[in-house]
């Protein structure tokens, strides 16, 4: 029997469930070390054509782990074996792992299987997940799969398909449960039992005035509570929050945030119900945005959120680099520039040069402390623009604390371990102290001005802060030097 044809009877099969495992308590430890003995087991098994063995194991974890062990088979191996080991699950689990994995990985599947195959994942899979997943694929294996789609379902896709890639209306699900406000308890909940196994929630449920409009809100907990002959009008809150389906997806994760809700309504321009979003998208976005976030502070511009490491090529890592190091390096040749000027200073002073590279390195360094904090409290809505003097007058204190404190133990140590001059500390110590005020002070406004100007205040931070503290560190010290050690320019 052919590998192909043990994998398409295994999933022609059309209900399967999978062995009862015996809970054991384990450590979390514990547990990542079986995974990772068990998934290396899986590639074994694999390759070594034990088909039967490996679904076994493979079903012995939930979908979210099998999708993580399949990552590693198409790493490890092959997109053949990956698509074996997939036909050998039940359908209903394929469905789900299909659903986790990653936008490349699910067109490579997409790419290895039957027409039939693809048909039956996309009627099973969950809404939103179906329009993430179109979203991925190429345009032909798109157009496959709506030919094979109903034909309500197809308007219904291309709609959603069309909102811009990073709106509400692209994360939200048509499948919520909607009721009319004219309705008794008892009607409503008959209503969630027929239509509740289709919902990405039913512990909210979403009250409609007439046709699609949306009135109100009411949950589950209200409905199971209350009588069966009271309306749902007399029940359901008109105080609701909901987001515009042109919303971007960073504010509607604010919502969430503010707000703790599990889902929320998605309305349109005229106020019709169009869809939900539920949290699990939203913790996507907000992975994306952190993602983004962190590679802008390292300086790295295009990537994508869902961008891995080995799989970016190495001329689109040098495209993505390249421009922060081209503006860091002029803004160092101004530095030297600037250096330059000092060169009699240095010449007659040479021990001035050694702590140079403390002073730059101190500035930059207090400098993305303080951009790091306000960006996070931007982020999470903890600082304003309207916060600005309230900022600078802390950063002040803080700086020249810490001034104070790096000052008093550079001062020491310069003359009781180098056996420099008490002249040399000072000038070292007070410009230490100026330094770290400038690049705190630095630090705390750019990503305020950033906002202010409607600049990622992300890119405020470790290239840009470590350009500008270290050009004006180096001025701020052989200026100091030239004055307190009495040296003209």
């Amino acid at each position: 029997m052919t590998e192909e044809k043990i994998t398409n009877d295994v999933f022609e099969e059309t209900e399967q469930t999978t062995e009862e495992i015996e809970p054991v308590a384990l450590d979390m430890e514990t547990k990542n070390q079986q995974f990772d003995e068990d998934v290396e087991k899986v590639l074994e098994l694999l390759q070594n054509g034990d088909y039967f063995d490996t679904r076994s194991l493979l079903l012995s974890y939930n979908e979210v782990d099998i999708a993580e062990i399949f990552e590693e088979i198409l790493d490890e191996l092959s997109i053949e074996k990956a698509i074996i080991a997939f036909r050998m699950l039940p359908k209903n689990v394929a469905v789900e792992v299909f659903s986790y994995l990653p936008g490349d990985d699910q067109v490579n599947i997409i790419d290895g299987i039957t027409d039939k195959e693809i048909a039956f994942i996309m009627d099973e899979m969950d809404f939103d997940d179906k329009i993430d997943v179109l979203e991925e694929l190429p345009a032909n294996i798109v157009d496959k799969i709506l030919d094979q789609t109903p034909r309500e379902e197809r308007k219904l896709i291309n709609i959603f398909l069309n909102y811009p890639e990073d709106s509400a209306g692209s994360l939200m699900t048509p499948d919520y449960i909607s009721l009319q406000e004219t309705m008794t308890v008892k009607e409503a909940l008959a209503h969630i039992k027929q239509q509740g196994m289709d919902s990405e929630t039913v512990y909210t449920c979403y009250v409609k005035h007439g046709g699609r409009e949306l009135e109100g809100i009411v949950s589950l907990s209200a409905l199971v509570t209350a009588d069966d002959d009271i309306l749902v009008s007399d029940l359901m809150h008109k105080d609701y929050v909901y987001v515009n389906v042109y919303d971007d997806q960073e504010e509607v994760a604010e919502v969430f945030k503010k707000y703790g809700f599990l889902a929320i309504p998605v309305v349109d321009n005229e106020n019709r119900l169009v869809g939900i979003v539920t949290v699990d998208d939203i913790m996507e976005v907000i992975e994306e945005e952190t993602t983004e976030d962190i590679e802008r502070m390292g300086g790295i511009v295009g990537n994508e959120p869902d961008d891995k490491y080995l799989d970016i090529g190495v001329f689109r890592h040098v495209r993505n680099r390249l421009p922060w190091l081209l503006f860091m390096t002029v803004m160092l040749m101004i530095t030297g520039s600037l250096i330059a000027q000092f060169e009699e200073v240095l010449s007659q002073v040479i021990i001035l040069v050694a702590y140079l590279p403390l002073l730059m390195g101190t500035g930059g360094n207090t400098g993305t402390q303080a951009a790091t904090l306000i960006i996070r409290g931007l982020s999470v809505d903890e600082v304003d623009l309207k916060d600005v003097g309230k900022i600078l007058w802390k950063e002040l204190r803080v700086s020249i604390i810490l001034g104070i404190v790096l000052s008093v133990f550079n001062f020491l140590k310069i003359v009781l371990v180098d056996g420099q001059s008490p002249l040399i500390a000072l000038t070292v110590a007070f410009s230490m102290i100026m330094v770290i005020v400038f690049a705190k002070l630095l630090g705390g406004m750019l990503p305020m001005l950033a906002k202010k100007v409607g600049v990622d205040p992300a890119l405020m931070a470790t290239p840009m802060i470590s350009s500008l503290t270290d050009m004006v560190s180096s001025c701020i010290y052989l200026l100091t030097a030239s004055i307190l050690l009495g040296i003209a320019l």
